[in-house]
């Protein structure tokens, strides 16, 4: 679908795209009938798939695996992958050849690809390329202890079949790499929105939502842990509904749900407790949701509200289901309503058919909404999208990164003036560690996910609420002293 990207801002929504992280690590180990041996696991993606890998680690722990941030050292090499973009594609086959030339030094080592990719391919990654031990698709996670024991017993081993009630509610996800402050928290699996551009629905299926008793109850422990930030994550989080269960248990919730019930629960938990989300969808996002932000302090300042395009008629035929009016409505109502809040956004760049005037549109609509940060990519064809089916990928590439570095340097520019508007103001900010730069300063985020470094004070460590005067900023940081 995509072929760049760039993120203007060091924040949290950086991994809703194309990241990984290698070697990720869990500090328990298990006590199951694979007692001693080791799991290594390589995360490509977005969000979704990061919190997947934690699911992953919990069922492999069940079965007494312990991780490694060595691959070599590993008796299991799984890698979490994506299907977004065609270079993340090729990336992960790349890292596939690296396992597989240290499997040929330890026969007995297993190769696994999991995710969207997974589901995507299936067999062909068995019979074609021969990389791999095993294929499991986002739904069939539970089925792992079936198909270690098919591999060890020296078959290859799939599942990639899509669930319509999968969301692994009751498992309880082991954090990866974790910081001890923030965590990403799942609400719902699958999309309903058929994007033309877009192989979600395909890889991850249809959308449901997960019980919010089971969320609630996640989040409690993680407060109770020590965590202070969480992150609900969904395709499309809006659009999250929980229908009620009749004879519903103590772990389920008879009524129906919707999202901003749902934040309003998650965000009474406790109010040091601060809360964010993403994604919205510019068709769903309500003035409901709005209101309960407003009502709640612990709930951020931010929206990630993806445009797309500009053109209405690029819209249509993305098949967003908005026009640019629509957009630019929902805009404004959030700038009413939440006058302090940040918006962030994505733009494909170079859709079939866009032409010139339409590029502009895109341009015209990023002066209006004056964006806090964007996520820009050209377009690249995915196949079995309905844009593949439908369209001709015909924009000159030499055009595309034309207008993408004409919208790079407009969101470079943008993304900095916003950022001036916070100098001399004091900004509540979440410590969540060192800076990169330099050990004798913390950095941490303020509620608009803006990434803010101060000098270190022995009175504070990571994971305390510090207030921060302002006093300068770079393209992308913030800098200033605490404001005692």
């Amino acid at each position: 679908m995509f072929e760049r990207s760039i993120n203007l801002k060091d924040s949290s929504l950086s991994t809703l795209h194309d990241e990984s992280r290698q070697g990720e690590a869990l500090m328990v180990e298990g006590e199951g009938q694979y007692s001693g041996r080791k799991l290594y696991i390589e995360s490509y993606g977005c969000a979704m798939n990061f919190s997947d890998s934690e699911i992953v680690a919990s069922i492999m722990k069940g079965l007494g695996y312990e991780t490694t941030t060595q691959y070599k050292e590993a008796d299991v090499v799984f890698i979490n992958t994506c299907s977004i973009r065609e270079n993340a594609e090729q990336r992960v086959r790349n890292r596939l050849r690296e396992f597989g030339a240290a499997k040929s030094k330890r026969p007995g080592m297993t190769i696994g690809v999991l995710g969207c990719m997974a589901e995507r391919l299936k067999s062909k990654f068995l019979e074609e390329e021969k990389l791999v031990d095993m294929v499991i698709g986002p739904d069939s996670y539970r089925d792992l202890p079936n198909l270690i024991a098919k591999t060890d017993e020296g078959d290859r081993a799939v599942n990639v079949l899509l669930s319509r009630e999968e969301t692994y509610a009751d498992i309880s996800p082991v954090r990866l790499n974790s910081n001890g402050i923030s965590a990403f928290v799942s609400i719902m699996r699958g999309c309903d929105n058929m994007c033309s551009f877009c192989v979600v629905p395909f890889t991850r299926g249809r959308e449901r939502s997960r019980d919010p008793l089971s969320i609630v109850q996640e989040v409690r422990e993680l407060f109770n842990n020590g965590y202070r930030e969480v992150t609900l994550l969904g395709q499309n989080v809006d659009s999250y509904q929980w229908k009620g269960t009749a004879n519903a248990s103590e772990t389920e919730l008879s009524e129906p749900l919707n999202f901003s019930g749902l934040l309003e629960r998650v965000a009474r938990i406790n109010p040091l407790l601060r809360v964010r989300f993403s994604t919205s969808h510019p068709k769903d996002i309500t003035d409901e949701v709005l209101y309960t932000m407003n009502k709640y302090e612990n709930i951020c300042n931010h929206i990630h509200l993806p445009v797309q395009s500009g053109s209405s008629r690029v819209l249509e035929l993305m098949n967003r289901t908005y026009t640019r009016e629509w957009y630019i409505e929902r805009l404004d109502t959030i700038k009413k309503l939440i006058p302090d809040c940040a918006v962030s956004t994505d733009i494909i760049i170079g859709f079939c058919s866009e032409s010139e005037e339409e590029h502009q549109d895109t341009l015209s609509l990023m002066d209006y909404a004056q964006f806090d940060f964007a996520y820009m990519y050209t377009y690249s064809e995915r196949p079995g999208t309905l844009a593949a089916k439908r369209f001709e990928d015909d924009i000159p590439e030499e055009v595309k990164t034309r207008r993408f570095n004409e919208i790079l340097k407009k969101q470079q520019e943008c993304s900095y003036d916003r950022l001036k508007q916070h100098v001399g103001k004091t900004h509540l900010v979440l410590i969540d560690g060192f800076s990169k730069k330099s050990g004798k300063d913390y950095s941490g985020k303020s509620e608009h996910n803006i990434t803010v470094v101060f000098p270190v004070h022995e009175a504070f460590k990571p994971g305390d609420y510090v207030n921060i005067k302002i006093a300068n900023c770079t393209p992308a940081t913030l800098i200033g002293k605490i404001d005692y």
